[in-house]
């Protein structure tokens, strides 16, 4: 069975990690199936919301250290050249696909969240976690620099001074803790979980699609930008958006004080 599931029921589509009998740790084929699965998602405009979750318990625990292990006593033989020519191309392409695609992607977390799972739960746009949710950036317990952009997305969601004391300690945290710090959006219940990220994403679904998007990707350009540049591109967004039918549609319904049907 693939490593990486896509379930689709109308216009949402939840991208599970499966490895549930090794907490989801990314092993040696799942880089390939998430970008699989993320090109799919991102192409597919049926679907309007991504929700990204783990089968069983929980959602990443990190990296496969038995795969770690194989490369480690390959190297004390070969030296480097047992190493993967590419072992993060098609990885990271998983992930611009989740900052790119054009709709919101909520990350639903429960359990474990470390290393590449912490990063993957950051590239989403909204977090729920479940709060039984243990999250680690890890990477520095297995002598390693962090990657799936987690010094990217990490600093900007708590600030460098934080995002430094997260990196080099690798201490554990838990999801009432990553609230407070900007990391997590919403903390429930394990149990109220699954309902609670479906009632979001329905909402999300509900809402005007392509201002979704469009409001996507300014916020994920608003630290490449001048501010005069940014309120140009603002402007020109939002006089975009009135030539549409959503804005006569969300207005109108804001005036006659009932629920927008967006299109």
């Amino acid at each position: 069975m693939s490593s990486v599931l896509i379930e689709k029921k109308g216009n949402i589509a939840r991208l599970i990690l499966n490895r549930p009998d090794k907490l989801n740790v990314l092993g040696l084929d799942m880089p390939a199936e998430l970008k699989r699965c993320t090109d799919e998602l991102k192409n597919d405009n049926n679907i309007r919301c991504v929700i990204i979750t783990g089968a069983g318990d929980h959602f990443m625990a990190g990296g496969d250290i038995d795969y770690f292990k194989t490369l480690v006593d390959a190297y004390a033989i070969e030296g480097e050249a047992a190493l993967p020519d590419d072992m993060f191309g098609v990885l990271h392409a998983a992930i611009l696909n989740i900052t790119t695609m054009g709709k919101p992607v909520i990350a639903s977390v429960k359990g474990a969240a470390a290393g590449f799972g912490l990063s993957l739960m950051l590239a989403c746009d909204v977090v729920v976690a479940a709060d039984n949710a243990v999250l680690s950036v890890a990477y520095c317990k297995i002598g390693t620099t962090p990657d799936g952009g987690m010094t990217y997305f990490l600093p900007r969601a708590v600030g460098q001074k934080k995002a430094m004391e997260l990196a080099l300690t690798g201490q554990q945290f838990s999801a009432k803790q990553a609230e407070t710090w900007g990391m997590v959006n919403y903390v429930v219940e394990v149990d109220a979980l699954e309902a609670t990220t479906a009632e979001l994403a329905q909402k999300l679904c509900d809402g005007p699609a392509d201002v979704l998007a469009r409001t996507k990707q300014l916020l994920n350009h608003t630290y490449d930008v001048s501010l005069e540049d940014r309120l140009e591109e603002e402007a020109a967004n939002f006089y975009s958006s009135m030539l549409k039918p959503d804005f006569t549609e969300g207005v109108l319904s804001f005036c006659e004080r009932r629920p927008a049907k967006f299109n």
